[in-house]
């Protein structure tokens, strides 16, 4: 897996399933999930359906989560600490969730219209009798 690590790539949706998250940083799904029980800052949204949609800023994290275990070779508490140090370090914004949900509810339902215009233009299939 080729991981791609350019801002605007990782900005460019509101959301991401765990598929893609996973090719953008370049390990497999199952490390991300077990990330997640070793991060507590990773909490990733869950859609309806249950799955897992990462935000911008969790990508983000993730990456550096990447260099910190895979290129500067700290252990995972030596990692967490870090994180923790750094999030100390940085002024904390207080964001809602509000306008996440509803971005996200929004996102969904452009998709099902777009998925049911599809339907809409193709020509229906003649049932033979």
């Amino acid at each position: 897996m080729t991981p791609i690590r350019t801002d605007a790539e990782v900005e460019s949706k509101l959301y991401r399933p765990i598929s893609e998250v996973s090719e953008l940083v370049g390990v497999k799904p199952h490390v991300l999930r077990y990330w997640e029980t070793q991060f507590s800052m990773l909490r990733p949204k869950k859609n309806r359906a249950g799955n897992r949609m990462y935000r911008p800023e969790e990508i983000k994290m993730l990456l550096r989560i990447k260099e910190l275990l895979y290129t500067r070779r700290f252990t995972i508490a030596g990692a967490r600490r870090r994180l923790l140090d750094d999030r100390k370090e940085t002024p904390q914004i207080a964001m809602g969730f509000d306008h996440a949900d509803r971005a996200l509810i929004v996102h969904e339902v452009k998709e099902e219209l777009q998925r049911i215009a599809e339907r809409l233009r193709t020509p229906p299939v003649p049932r033979r009798a």
